[in-house]
């Protein structure tokens, strides 16, 4: 039975919400393709005795995954997948937003949200080579894949080097394009670190979450190919959209 596709443990002294879990139970079930698209998910009751809560906490989990675009709730009939599968987004030496989810989307962009001159931090400042309070251009982004936000980005420019690409990402949408401008024409990342975290509140404003919803963050330094540090990053990337894949053969950029 479909009911027995799904697991039946939650930790109620986790600090998640128990329609969180739930709701988490149900997104991983269906990633993982144990739900074929529209196949109906099992009836409130059956899920609230499974998991040993109310049915207002599975309610709670299913509104969610409504929200989301998940599920499908039909009055007298039910509720459905809608099965939409998470994108899969490589990092490798070349990781580009829009090569990056080419074929599995029909149109990308990044949004610039916000920009700002600032004094870099110790962090910042190391991962660009720059003396610490040297003035760098921190960008706010949120990348789109056929109109849903899939990603959110705060990154690093030393302003003096890169005076100006604020409007070139406003214009052109894009890191790539906007490092064109400034007669870089390729470039690799140089290293990632990976981990995940629960959304925090901009993150679920921007990315259209829903609170206990996770995200997965990559803190990323992009060079020149003859190593000089141009980029520094974080992104956070929803996971239940999104899954992460380290690519080890990347192709020349296009």
């Amino acid at each position: 039975m479909i009911a027995q596709q799904l697991a039946s443990s939650i930790e109620r002294r986790s600090g998640v919400s128990l329609w969180r879990q739930i709701a988490d139970q149900i997104l991983h079930a269906i990633a993982i393709g144990d739900f074929a698209e529209n196949a109906a998910l099992p009836p409130e009751m059956a899920l609230a005795e499974r998991y040993g809560v109310n049915r207002h906490t599975v309610r709670s989990a299913i509104a969610a995954l409504v929200q989301d675009g998940v599920l499908r709730a039909e009055q007298g009939r039910g509720t459905f997948v809608l099965s939409r599968k998470r994108l899969s987004y490589p990092i490798g030496a070349r990781t580009r937003f829009s090569t990056g989810l080419q074929g599995q989307t029909s149109e990308r962009h990044i949004l610039l949200l916000a920009s700002t001159v600032e004094p870099a931090s110790r962090r910042v400042a190391e991962a660009l080579g720059l003396a610490r309070g040297a003035d760098v251009i921190r960008l706010e982004t949120r990348g789109e894949a056929d109109g849903r936000p899939v990603s959110r980005a705060t990154a690093w420019f030393d302003a003096q080097r890169f005076a100006g690409i604020d409007a070139a990402m406003a214009e052109t949408g894009s890191v790539t394009a906007s490092l064109k401008r400034f007669a870089i024409n390729d470039y690799l990342r140089q290293s990632t670190v990976l981990s995940a975290r629960h959304a925090d509140a901009a993150d679920l404003a921007d990315l259209d979450l829903q609170p206990g919803a996770i995200v997965l963050v990559t803190v990323a330094v992009n060079v020149t190919l003859d190593g000089q540090p141009i980029q520094f990053s974080e992104s956070r990337f929803p996971a239940e959209r999104v899954e992460l894949r380290l690519s080890a053969n990347d192709q020349a950029m296009p």
